[in-house]
């Protein structure tokens, strides 16, 4: 029988100088048998891209040393805990941050108990530690505490139920008034004394908020007075009504920021309600002054810790933004007026280039936050950064006093936007463990060089331990929110990035070399989250009062990681500090500085120093349990040999 040759996968000469299809076929290809020709296969093969090749290696190279200067640092300090601690001798069994064996046993919250191919849909917003599906980030919540696996996962470790308060919201919302409260009759839309409102302006022009949040255009904003103060028309016009609800947000947003003193308080809920009873009338085109009630509504709702009516204010104020087009303007607000620009169109237009960047920095945090997509897509805007955010720069404007340039650090809103994309899409979790080690390694690279960017006067330390990270109490109060905040982000956005592992399928499979990866991972995101609370300990008497509902997020988030860590790790040499820290939770929480204190924001702070008191009484009953089950093994051999048998 004559055998058939296997068709050869390289083309022949001839085929491949003319760039045709070669079928391979041997002794002769098609082409070559049809034309007489000898199929050759003489020429030389191509030699890899040498260049790309060592350019990939010293890349990963980088990466490595990095991940392992982290990880020095890491044994460095649980090398100096030992030493301290002694406690562990008779309960520690020297297990290391990475999770053991035990701790990685069955569980109802485990998240790999299904096949390879579950859908992967129902893993969207979930979250995760080391394995666990503890509970998920839904778009009307936000991110709960815990679901009901997730209590029997704690119920499993500390033998204990816990008692948590049945949340309608996470811990760090607002609890909203009832819309009816709230309700004025409709005729009743008497804007502010004309004195009052014209006093707060004076006192917006003449502070450093002015730079951090320009939220309205001063010259602009007098017109804007102008029209809403005039005698108001029998029907109500959209201008007149623009106007009015500019101003009344206006006056909610500084108000809170900086009351005026000696003019009484203002009912700035019942000024925010009133300008969302004038949309219907304001949303009729897209303008300026429309996309500043927007945006001030968006701020007002933020700094009130009403964190889904801001998300809602936050997505009109990026589509109007769209309609605009500033998205696609890479104006400089520094850089000198073009030729043929008016001295108003000018002003104007980076003012709105302002407003994006401003849009861009919340949308970046309320994806991460909320588990939500974000609104403004990089690959659709203009994403040029101003001259002050050159390499060389600190990120960020400072005026000559030294006050902070708008609400965030851009180049960071850009890491968000990459972390959020590459670690929380959809397209991210279908992601092998490799791919999604190899993004984390990559963003935690770019966020270190953030960080190096970053002047050694504000620069966050990689590692926090007690009485470091003091604010220096001569600076501004913007200056003290810039360094605080800046500390803040850092180690958040740390954690957050390295505990996108959990979700790995490691922790299920164990195979060597990859339990390492992600192990190694989660211990640098507790340690995040240790040095949060640690430098909350120094700082929480600097923090400005009108920042505590969106402050109090970084500590309540870095508390859940360290507790599931003790009970991932109970009998861990640094489970009995860590539950130290975690008691030290509740006292800061009541320090922090709150400028108001309504009966339901005492009782919602008063829930959040209960429910952080249980997690320290259920981290205690996991370090107990495990030492018992440890002393019951170490008795008992012989009936765990029998048990293995059976």
């Amino acid at each position: 029988m004559e055998s058939t040759a296997k068709p050869r996968k390289r083309a022949c000469d001839s085929c491949y100088k003319r760039k045709i299809q070669c079928d391979g076929e041997s002794p002769q290809c098609n082409w070559c048998k049809h034309h007489d020709l000898e199929c050759t296969f003489d020429r030389p093969k191509r030699a890899a891209n040498k260049v790309t090749k060592t350019r990939k290696e010293a890349k990963d190279k980088g990466l490595s040393q990095r991940i392992e200067r982290l990880e020095q640092i890491l044994a460095e300090k649980r090398k100096h805990d030992s030493s301290v601690s002694s406690s562990s001798a008779d309960g520690g069994s020297g297990v290391t941050d990475a999770a053991s064996p035990r701790s990685l046993g069955s569980s109802p919250a485990r998240l790999l108990d299904q096949p390879p191919g579950a859908d992967v849909v129902g893993s969207y917003g979930k979250l995760h530690f080391a394995g666990y599906q503890l509970g998920e980030i839904s778009s009307y919540h936000g991110l709960p505490l815990f679901s009901p696996n997730g209590q029997k996962w704690i119920e499993s470790r500390t033998g204990q139920v816990g008692v948590f308060p049945n949340l309608g919201l996470p811990l760090w919302h607002n609890p909203q008034l009832g819309h009816d409260a709230l309700l004025v009759p409709a005729s009743n839309f008497d804007l502010p004394d004309r004195q009052v409102t014209e006093e707060y302006f004076s006192l917006f022009c003449n502070s450093p908020i002015r730079l951090v949040f320009p939220i309205v255009e001063p010259e602009l904003f007098l017109r804007t007075i102008n029209t809403a103060y005039q005698p108001p028309p029998k029907i109500l016009s959209s201008e007149h009504a623009t106007a009015k609800a500019c101003v009344f947000s206006f006056v909610c947003v500084v108000n809170l920021f900086e009351p005026l003193p000696g003019v009484p308080l203002l009912d700035i809920d019942a000024c925010a309600l009133k300008a969302q009873y004038l949309l219907p009338q304001v949303l009729i085109d897209a303008s300026i002054e429309v996309l500043q009630v927007a945006l001030m509504q968006c701020i007002y709702h933020l700094f009130s810790g009403k964190f889904q009516s801001a998300s809602m204010f936050h997505t009109m104020a990026c589509r109007i933004l769209f309609m605009l087009g500033t998205h696609t303007h890479g104006t400089d607000p520094l850089a000198a007026k073009p030729e043929g620009e008016t001295d108003e169109s000018w002003r104007l237009e980076c003012h709105l280039r302002k407003y994006f960047w401003m849009l861009y920095s919340f949308d970046k945090d309320i994806a991460l936050r909320s588990g939500q997509p974000p609104v403004i897509p990089d690959d659709h805007c203009d994403l040029t950064l101003p001259k002050g955010y050159s390499k060389d720069a600190r990120g960020w404007y400072i005026d000559t006093a030294g006050n902070p340039y708008l609400p965030g650090d851009l180049k960071l809103a850009m890491i968000k936007s990459k972390a959020v994309q590459r670690l929380h899409s959809i397209n991210a979790l279908r992601k092998s463990d490799a791919e999604l080690l190899r993004d984390v390694r990559e963003l935690d690279d770019e966020l270190e060089e953030w960080r190096l960017s970053l002047d050694p006067s504000i620069r966050p330390k990689l590692s926090y331990r007690a009485e470091e990270g003091k604010v220096d109490r001569n600076t501004s109060i913007s200056q003290k929110m810039h360094y605080i905040i800046t500390n803040f982000e850092y180690h958040y956005l740390m954690a957050t990035i390295h505990q996108t592992t959990s979700r790995c399928r490691s922790w299920y499979n164990r195979k060597s070399g990859e339990i390492e990866g992600v192990s190694s991972s989660l211990a640098l995101s507790v340690e995040a989250s240790r040095s949060t609370l640690v430098f909350l300990g120094t700082a929480v008497r600097e923090l400005a009062c009108e920042s505590f509902w969106l402050m109090i997020f970084y500590p309540i988030n870095a508390v859940l990681t360290v507790f599931c860590n003790i009970l991932l790790n109970p009998l861990d040499t640094r489970a009995e500090a860590d539950l130290k820290l975690l008691g030290t939770a509740p006292e800061l929480i009541k320090t922090m500085n709150f400028r108001r204190h309504t009966i339901g924001e005492v009782i919602h702070i008063k829930m959040i120093e209960d429910f952080v008191a249980e997690l320290v009484r259920l981290g205690s009953c996991a370090i107990q349990k495990a030492r018992q089950t440890q002393h019951f093994e170490a008795q008992n051999p012989e009936e765990l040999c029998l048990g293995g048998i059976l």
